[in-house]
């Protein structure tokens, strides 16, 4: 019987999310791993909302946007039971290991469960840059680039027609989007 791994994604969707899925299962398949999709974040863990991804579910998936395993704000730490709910879904699928690709609320609960015993790893990925702990998070580098890009079109426009513009990005409780392209386009005042 092959060891197996689960796989889910949490919180909010962001670029980048497929192609860590797929660079997951193709890890874990290359060394001997069955690898379990968990559906919709937690609440599949806590559902038994699975599928099975292999090569050819993984297949063709590195550029497509959003997750094919889907996602929520589901937190097991906010239900009855919650956490034992998680352990005992991991013994019903078998798995040796969960990987949770999440944001801050998705990995704080993840380090929580960790800290209570279970063995997972976690990914982090955000457009905001806001985990701690790490340098850059999965989805960040594409956030920059459309904003950029966005502040490359408003700057001609501006020059255009003698006007000061503004550019809104998002970023959460964080400015790293706006800090990172206000500065590669050279913008007159960065507004966190």
């Amino acid at each position: 019987m092959p060891r197996k791994i689960g796989v889910l994604t949490g919180g909010g969707d962001c670029p980048g999310l497929n192609a860590a899925i797929r660079a997951v299962a193709k890890s874990a398949i290359l060394r001997g791993y069955e690898v379990i999709g968990i559906r919709n974040g937690w609440q599949g863990l806590l559902d038994d909302d699975t599928m099975i991804l292999d090569r050819v579910n993984t297949s063709g998936i590195i550029d497509r946007g959003g997750t094919i395993l889907g996602t929520s704000r589901v937190s097991p730490l906010r239900i009855e039971n919650g956490p034992q709910q998680v352990f005992d879904g991991l013994k019903r699928l078998d798995l040796e290991a969960l990987v949770v690709l999440g944001g801050e609320g998705t990995l704080s609960v993840t380090s929580k469960l960790f800290k209570m015993g279970l063995p997972v790893i976690g990914i982090p990925k955000t457009i905001d840059n806001d985990v701690m702990g790490t340098n850059f998070t999965i989805g960040f580098q594409t956030a920059v680039q459309i904003a950029t890009d966005a502040l490359d079109r408003l700057r001609s426009t501006a020059e255009s027609h003698h006007r000061v513009m503004l550019l809104e990005v998002m970023g959460r409780h964080t400015g790293w989007i706006a800090t990172y392209a206000g500065m590669a386009n050279g913008a007159d005042a960065i507004l966190i």
